[in-house]
């Protein structure tokens, strides 16, 4: 069986493809239109020459820029009348706890665009009765509706959705209880217009991306989903909230493949690409996900993997702020024209010129990209390469701490996965200063999230609010996630289901916050539960033996892995990881 994953990058798109048990990838530079990316990167594996394709993955990054850009649709939002304020109420608290002049980002949909229909419904049934005649004309090319209590019961929401589509054929219309049905009101309708948002433009892109293929002779790709398994175009069309960080998830599930094949259990992904850096655990084995999420200032009520994200990449830019003080990032220099030491007309510095000054990188690059080291010295000027690494770094381990420490894990007790084109570049020095005693790098480091790709489950997640005590809840499911709280409490734990839910839940609340109170009420906020098919089997070729001693550079898969003084690594023939450990 030919197996293809191409995930998109901001600067990079890879390719991935498995074919008689032979696995061949490739880099090519991400252009404007992705979907042509996509069939240059296919074209770059010689997919049609592999014989038939029967599964394709594909991860993009569309859904992401067009939110982070602000470049959706032109969106209305529809609630219960007396909340047409909702988005620009949110939770009435500051953006920022200690600066008092910082600002929400704006909302989706300006104010003049956010109406009222007449309709209540409360917890025990309808309070008001729909009045559709009260839904004002509405011009916009897709609506969001979110109505009070729509978690519950969805008859309003169906009903006004189904006028709004008679009215405008055209438009995306999105309803929330089938984007996130959870209470909360202000979460679920940011969740819900997100979606609406994306809706057109994601839709053009997946109907263009899937025009292209046919004509290609590939197989209808399947798409990444924020949580971690794959989705139909179909599917991904109709809810494009749900494959928002599509890419960096499948680097996370690649990372948990990785780590399972080296016999490690516990693990810190560490993907580094050429824009940002992207971060997450991996607790015995399993990826952790959240159930919320933020992503351009705007909360998303939905399943994703719980990855934490930082602008520091290859090929994120080196500058002085007001002060002097020497910064690196967020902004990149993209593939177009890249770093200076790519001879591509670029002038700006970026980390990739530190990296080859400090002889961490060869002088060609995979693909046979001849690296311009003068280039790189003329761009870096009176930048010490060392402290730009340095600063680069810094900016790491704030996210490998956030996800670890502040949550309550030693990063001591897990070996960290580094992939992505600079992630093995970086990865024992960050590993030194969290004292990690061990780094595994993949031999495809470079193409891991393509590599993701090909190993994902198809996963549909489902989530069902309950917000009752849980003494009064009948029967719940053997497998899945419960959100639990203490009566009263506004923030919920995630516990696994099965056994005595709420002695896991005192537990968890103890190992949190340091106590447990079992003589008060525990309360059943919602239950969460995954229908997954698994990924056909794998077998990956073994990759030559290895050992290396510090300091060398080791070239990869698409990624250069630099193995400072100090460090050791082996590989063995019948696995595809080097791992490296402190002497």
């Amino acid at each position: 069986m030919a197996v293809l994953g191409i995930d998109v990058g901001g600067t990079f798109t890879d390719a991935v493809l498995l074919a008689n048990g032979r696995l061949t990838t490739a880099k090519v530079p991400t252009e404007a239109r992705q979907e042509e990316s996509v069939l240059a990167a296919a074209r770059a594996v010689r997919a049609r020459e592999a014989g038939e394709v029967e599964r394709f993955t594909h991860g993009t990054t569309i859904a992401t820029n067009a939110l982070l850009e602000r470049k959706g649709a032109r969106t209305a939002f529809v609630a219960t009348a007396g909340f047409e304020h909702l988005l620009h109420l949110r939770r009435q608290n500051r953006a920022h706890l200690y600066r008092l002049c910082a600002d929400h980002p704006p909302p989706l949909v300006p104010l003049e665009r956010c109406y009222g229909v007449r309709e209540r419904l409360g917890p025990e049934g309808v309070v008001q009765a729909l009045d559709l005649e009260s839904l004002p004309e509405i011009d916009a090319e897709a609506v969001a509706v979110c109505l009070l209590f729509s978690f519950r019961d969805a008859a309003h929401e169906l009903a006004v959705a189904d006028e709004l589509r008679r009215r405008l054929p055209n438009a995306h219309v999105g309803i929330s209880r089938e984007v996130a049905p959870e209470f909360r009101e202000y979460e679920r309708a940011s969740t819900t217009v997100v979606d609406a948002y994306l809706g057109p433009t994601l839709s053009r892109y997946l109907g263009s991306l899937a025009a292209l293929c046919a004509k290609e002779g590939l197989v209808e790709p399947l798409v990444m989903r924020s949580s971690g398994g794959v989705a139909t175009l179909a599917e991904a069309a109709a809810h494009p909230a749900w494959v928002l960080v599509s890419g960096p998830a499948a680097g996370v599930v690649g990372a948990a493949q990785v780590a399972h094949r080296a016999g490690i259990e516990n693990a810190i992904s560490l993907d580094m690409g050429g824009t940002s850096t992207d971060v997450c655990l991996i607790e015995d084995g399993k990826v952790a996900r959240t159930g919320e999420r933020v992503v351009g200032g705007l909360p998303l009520r939905l399943p994703t993997v719980d990855l934490h994200t930082v602008g520091a990449g290859g090929g994120s830019l080196v500058w002085r702020d007001s002060g002097g003080a020497l910064r690196v990032g967020a902004e990149s220099a993209g593939a177009d024209p890249g770093p200076a030491c790519y001879g591509r007309g670029g002038t700006h510095p970026t980390v990739t010129d530190a990296n080859l000054l400090l002889g961490r990188l060869p002088e060609r690059l995979a693909g046979g990209l001849e690296l311009d080291r003068e280039a790189a010295e003329r761009a870096l000027g009176g930048f010490d390469p060392a402290e730009v690494v340095e600063i680069v770094n810094a900016e790491m381990l704030r996210a490998l701490r956030i996800i670890s420490v502040e949550r309550g894990h030693d990063p001591r007790d897990f070996a960290l996965v580094a992939f992505g084109g600079a992630g093995p570049l970086h990865a024992c020095a960050l590993a030194e200063e969290l004292e990690i005693g061990k780094v595994a790098v993949p031999a495809a480091a470079g193409v891991l999230s393509a590599l993701g790709l090909v190993a994902s489950d198809e996963r549909r997640d489902r989530v069902v609010s309950y917000v009752r005590p849980l003494a009064e809840v009948g029967e719940l499911p053997g497998e899945g996630e419960a959100d639990l709280r203490y009566a009263g409490q506004s923030f919920e734990l995630t516990v696994a289901l099965g056994g005595d839910l709420a002695e896991a839940f005192h537990r968890a609340h103890e190992e949190r916050y340091g106590y447990a109170d079992r003589s008060h009420p525990v309360e059943l906020v919602a239950v969460r539960t995954a229908e997954v098919r698994p990924s056909p089997e794998l077998a990956l070729p073994p990759s030559e033996a290895l050992e290396v001693s510090g300091p060398a550079v080791v070239e990869l898969e698409g990624a250069t892995c630099w193995v400072p003084p100090g460090w050791v690594g082996a590989r063995d023939g019948g696995d595809s990881t080097l791992i490296l450990t402190r002497l």
